[in-house]
C-alpha cells in the first residue's frame, strides 16, 4: 500500500488549502486515519483523526478550522483547512491504521503560510 499527499502551497493567511492522501492499495482491516504535522525544529504533531465509524478528533489549535473526510470510493483522504494562520506552516503527512495489520504513512505535503 502506498500513500500519496498532495495539495500543499503557498497561501496568504485567512486563505485555504484542501489536502489530499489518495491510498493505492488495499485497507480491508482499516481503522483510524490521521493527518499529521511538522514544522522546523518541532516535533510532529497530530492534526486530525478520524475512524472508519465517522468520529472526528482535532488538535485544538485547528478546532473550527480544519474537517477530516474521507471518500471510500476514491480511497482518500482530505484535510480541508480554513483560515490559515502563518503557525499553520508545516509539512502535513497522512497515516492509516489497520486492526491487526500493517500502518501507512505518506510522505509530507508542505504547506506554507505568509502573513
Amino acid at each position: 500500500v502506498q500513500l500519496q499527499a498532495s495539495g500543499g502551497g503557498l497561501v496568504q493567511a485567512g486563505g485555504s488549502l484542501r489536502l489530499s492522501c489518495a491510498a493505492y492499495g488495499n485497507l480491508p482491516k482499516l481503522k483510524t486515519m490521521y493527518w499529521y504535522r511538522q514544522s522546523p525544529g518541532k516535533a510532529r504533531e497530530m492534526v486530525a483523526t478520524l475512524t472508519t465509524g465517522g468520529r472526528t478528533d482535532y488538535k485544538d489549535s485547528v478546532k473550527g478550522r480544519f474537517t477530516i473526510s474521507r471518500d471510500s470510493a476514491k480511497n482518500t483522504i482530505y484535510l480541508q483547512m480554513n483560515s490559515l494562520q502563518p503557525e499553520d506552516t508545516a509539512a502535513y503527512s497522512c497515516k492509516v491504521d489497520q486492526y491487526f495489520a500493517p500502518t501507512y504513512w505518506g510522505q509530507g505535503t508542505l504547506v506554507t503560510v505568509s502573513s
